[in-house]
């Protein structure tokens, strides 16, 4: 009796944390009065914010090598060449140089307003950075189906902006994210039955260079093609690097059992051409990434949501991770390319902005489809999620969807949950005989395990084979939860009646109720254990699971749900088999 008070008295303990935890989740401490709030940063009287400092980086390039030639698209291709011009390079500090800085200093016009039947995106002038991104087809709340999810973002507090822009030799001006672009057209709309818009920002420098940076929205598609054409016109060869770079404000991540989302990577990731991973910001080694890759790729992760650049195939890149404040910036850094004088160029880049969509993610870069991370169980929740999408597509229900692959996994599963079924059968039969032993040798346990195995060697049943099932099932119920978590295509979809999105927690509980009242009937319909106190623990286990899977995504309930009760109608049809196969031994 002791014993259960403990454990009652641990189990409240358990409870109060959590509740604790799940407080100070959803009402955290605001800052003192006299102290700036988190995530802000204190400037000094005409100094600049670290922030801004940060966003104002521009990356530099190194000299192209001989190892690393440019691709075909990258051959500078010679064209008559224009009127002599003066030379590009200015001395830093120079009449020139000051007047061409005041010049690039002059504040854009209104962003460029770009609507497709998937983004609403902001182009601004400055650099051509995309400073807004809103997802249409992916409502911000369910019950808001008008406020779409924002996934760039130009505010201070939560500032994401994607930049890009050509870098140049040291003194040499260049059309970098700093830059003021114009544009022909103040907004672009994708036409009915047009597969995609171009839009066109230039920059020149008044001197013989001229540069077309061109973004392409294609229907139904989150990746944009990004290219740079740059015509040389002057009288001296210019050199020039594609650089591509994520700004983004960020806070300590804190994990909340009630708030499954949390557990969700949110930050900086690079794929090196073999292994994709994700940068703790706030672990020393990964702020101060700097390495040179080819086939890579960049990325700022979130739940359900991604905004990733790929540079150019074939070329090595520096990718670089700087955190500052509560800002970081990761960037990928091409190759310098030399243009000879009346030669032209053009580098081109993909970005994808949008859900976490693997078959556009795959299309989009290398591998660019592991940003929905399953964990350490990959190699079995990507081909469950594979199945579970291809029967979605049979019943265009994810609820059903998961019923039906969970009933695949126990037929799948069948002979060896039959084997274990039968086992538990037979100890349920032979209960009444193993409550004689236990009272015949309750003072003298040696004694009562040795006339336990006797028995269960005599009837050829295997205690432990009830737990083979339970293990079988673990990961697949860890590799269901990561696939309800990570998988967008799961995001507020229905399933029926009160249980309107599956990838969070049942609004009502009430799915956890019948998981704890079906999880109660499995128990009582298998043989009791022979310990006393392991018998009170396992009945007691119904309730412990409901309390921890209220929280858990409806989806995954629904799954154990299912599982559950499956194997309660095996057991009982097993039950009813072995009892008649006793009966027929008896007679």
């Amino acid at each position: 009796m002791p014993n259960i008070r403990v454990m009652l008295w641990a189990a409240l303990a358990a409870i109060l944390f959590l509740n604790y935890e799940a407080w100070m989740q959803d009402y955290p401490a605001s800052p003192g009065a006299g102290s700036p709030a988190a995530g802000t940063s204190t400037t000094a009287a005409g100094g600049n914010s670290p922030a801004s400092r940060l966003g104002d980086s521009v990356p530099q390039a190194a000299a192209p090598s001989a190892a690393a030639p440019p691709t075909a698209a990258q051959q500078p291709v010679a064209t008559p060449p224009g009127a002599p011009s003066m030379p590009a390079r200015v001395d830093a500090g120079s009449p020139a140089a000051e007047s061409r800085n005041a010049g690039a200093e002059q504040p854009p016009g209104a962003p460029v307003h770009v609507v497709t039947d998937v983004l609403d995106i902001a182009v601004s002038l400055k650099g051509g950075e995309l400073e807004r991104a809103d997802l249409l087809q992916y409502p911000l709340h369910k019950d808001t189906p008008n406020v779409p999810v924002r996934l760039l973002n130009h505010d201070g507090d939560d500032s994401y902006l994607l930049q890009t822009g050509l870098t140049g030799a040291p003194g040499e001006t260049a059309p970098t994210h700093l830059a003021i672009w114009t544009s022909p057209e103040s907004s672009y709309v994708l036409p009915a039955g047009a597969e995609e818009i171009r839009v066109p920002l230039k920059w020149t420098d008044g001197h013989g260079l001229t540069v077309t940076k061109t973004f392409t929205f294609k229907r139904g598609s989150y990746a944009v093609d990004l290219s740079y054409d740059v015509q040389n016109d002057g009288a001296a060869a210019r050199s020039v690097a594609a650089y591509s770079q994520f700004l983004r404000h960020w806070v300590h991540a804190s994990r909340s059992y009630f708030d499954v989302e949390t557990y969700s990577f949110k930050g900086p990731a690079v794929y090196d051409g073999t292994k994709a991973r994700d940068l703790k910001v706030e672990n020393e080694a990964d702020s101060k990434l700097s390495e040179t890759v080819t086939n890579g790729w960049i990325a700022s992760l979130q739940h359900h949501f991604v905004s990733a650049i790929v540079p150019e195939a074939g070329q090595p890149n520096v990718l670089k991770l700087q955190v500052q404040g509560q800002q970081y910036l990761l960037s990928a850094t091409g190759p310098m390319t030399a243009i000879p004088p009346g030669a032209k160029l053009r580098i081109q880049e993909k970005l994808f902005i949008g859900p976490k969509l693997q078959e556009q993610l795959a299309a989009a870069g290398p591998r660019l489809d592991l940003t929905a991370d399953y964990g350490l169980l990959t190699v079995l929740a990507h081909p469950l999620f594979v199945t579970l999408k291809w029967i979605h597509g049979l019943v265009g229900n994810w609820g059903w969807a998961i019923i039906i692959v969970t009933a695949l996994i126990k037929l799948l599963f069948y002979p060896l949950s039959q084997a274990s079924g039968r086992s538990m059968a037979k100890m349920r039969a032979i209960a009444p005989r193993m409550k004689q032993i236990q009272d015949s040798y309750k003072d003298d346990r040696e004694k009562l395990g040795r006339a336990m195995m006797e028995l269960y060697k005599k009837e050829k049943i295997n205690p432990l084979a009830g737990c083979l099932p339970m293990v079988v099932q673990i990961p697949f119920f860890i590799s269901f939860y990561w696939v309800l978590l990570e998988s967008v295509e799961m995001r507020q979809a229905s399933f029926m009646l009160w249980v309107n999105d599956l990838s969070s927690r049942d609004p009502f509980f009430v799915l956890p109720l019948f998981m704890g009242a079906a999880m109660f009937a499995q128990f009582k319909l298998n043989p009791a254990p022979p310990d006393p106190m392991q018998a009170k623990i396992m009945q007691f286990m119904p309730l412990v699971m409901t309390g921890m899977m209220a929280w858990f995504p409806s989806g995954l309930v629904l799954y154990w749900l299912t599982n559950t009760v499956l194997s309660i109608v095996q057991q009982w049809r097993v039950n009813q088999v072995v009892q008649a196969e006793a009966s027929k031994q008896r007679s």
